[in-house]
């Protein structure tokens, strides 16, 4: 096992979080392609473009003008490149598309930006990328440049069909093949999706129902887990990704006022389940604690059954893991924790330096591993993930921003859209109630 980097480790905190942003950021940068502004999924060879990770960059782009890792020519520059690609790439039902009805295909070729993999024209992938896309257009507020990427981010909105998604019923599809139509699941329990239904609702050309939102709240799990009470929802990553670009402090659906809690304290309530599971273990993993948890989706070691621990146990490749009814094999997120940071910034920073302290392989050039299994003994340092994922890195670089300035959750509060869909959906309250 590499020795802990206590250099970095000793760090005050707004230092420590500096160079770990920073660190997430290069990622974005490093594997974008500067000829179309796609992102790849991973640093793996051949990897394609993940639209969601395209949406995360954007949004970080006016972070790093504000920390000053880009100058604000150069990030005007690059987001222009990717929302011409946008708007300017093949949309139809041909399988070589980049996607249909302003929606578009979940993977890219980096190159090209044809769909790859047969994959499907996605929901949630899209809402992020468009999230990406509404944040640049409130961020540039200047003229000559900035002013083309307001037109873009406001025309590529318009253009997503999402009263075409909802497909006739009540809620939401989660996508769409050229092959087979509709995929036969939709989006039931809470989870990730409150954003697609932010955007689709805040549509000023194609909406979908003012129902829509409540049929899909009908679905939802409030439950008393190892003692707490939460909306459920097992993985950590579903109660982060629409809080990367969403403040929802304050501010109630009717589910919410309801029960008397937002959306943030039931975030806040799940990461008190993550840590009271990990420290009860009862699958007896190596590490877990209450200052080592993040059970998320991600990659895994692969799916085979070895005998570690003196008991016989299943391992899992990339997949949805959650707490506490599972699945889980005992591989964590290492960036899980640092995401964190909004919600309980003492915790995440503590779990995160005893993580750096105990598994100071699981960061490399100052990006997190997207998951690693100390059970799983390898040469006497666990399996780490091969290289990193932008997903890990995007949420990273927003959510430690989202601690330490506000700058996403103040942009898009003045985005007439995001506050459009919120009202749309029924919150009320706080920010909401002077949102343009």
């Amino acid at each position: 096992m590499r020795a802990p980097d206590k250099a970095l480790i000793e760090l005050p905190d707004d230092a420590f979080l500096d160079r770990l942003q920073r660190g997430a950021f290069s990622y974005l940068t490093e594997y974008t392609n500067v000829q179309n502004g796609l992102v790849a999924d991973t640093s793996r060879d051949g990897s394609p473009c993940s639209i969601a990770v395209v949406g995360f960059a954007l949004s970080c782009y006016p972070i790093a003008v504000e920390r000053g890792w880009m100058t604000r020519a150069r990030a005007v520059a690059l987001t222009l490149t990717t929302l011409r690609f946008f708007w300017s790439s093949p949309q139809g039902e041909e399988s070589s598309a980049t996607g249909m009805r302003g929606f578009y295909y979940h993977f890219l070729d980096m190159a090209t930006g044809q769909r790859v993999w047969q994959c499907e024209l996605s929901l949630v992938d899209t809402s992020l990328l468009i999230a990406g896309i509404l944040t640049v257009g409130s961020y540039f507020s200047d003229e000559g440049g900035e002013a083309e990427i307001r037109e873009l981010s406001d025309a590529l909105y318009r253009r997503v069909d999402w009263a075409w998604a909802q497909n006739g019923q009540d809620t939401i599809a989660q996508g769409w093949k050229p092959e087979c139509g509709f995929l036969h699941y939709g989006w039931e329990g809470y989870n990730e999706a409150t954003i697609v239904y932010v955007l689709a609702l805040g549509s000023p050309t194609h909406p979908v129902s003012r129902g829509s939102f409540g049929a899909w709240a009908s679905t939802y799990q409030w439950e008393n887990l190892l003692d707490v009470d939460v909306l459920y929802s097992g993985p950590l990553f579903t109660h982060l990704f629409s809080h990367a670009w969403i403040d929802y402090r304050v501010i109630r659906d009717q589910f919410m006022r309801d029960i008397g809690s937002d959306y943030f304290e039931n975030s806040k309530h799940a990461i008190a389940i993550q840590r009271e599971y990990a420290a009860r273990n009862p699958g007896e993993y190596e590490g877990y604690g209450r200052d080592l948890w993040g059970i998320t989706a991600g990659d895994g070691p692969g799916n085979s059954q070895l005998r570690e621990s003196k008991r016989d146990r299943r391992f899992f490749g990339y997949m949805s893991r959650g707490a506490p009814y599972g699945p889980d094999d005992g591989t964590l997120a290492p960036w899980g924790m640092l995401a964190t940071l909004p919600f309980g910034p003492d915790v995440a920073l503590r779990g995160t330096r005893h993580l750096l302290t105990s598994y100071p392989q699981v960061l490399r050039h100052d990006r997190f591993s997207s998951g690693f299994n100390p059970t799983l003994a390898r040469r006497g340092a666990g399996w780490l993930s091969n290289g990193w994922y932008g997903l890990d890195q995007g949420i990273l670089v927003m959510m430690i921003e989202n601690h330490r300035s506000g700058l996403i959750w103040k942009l898009t509060r003045a985005c007439h859209a995001i506050c459009e869909g919120l009202k749309g959906a029924g919150f009320q309250g706080g920010w909401l109630s002077s949102c343009p």
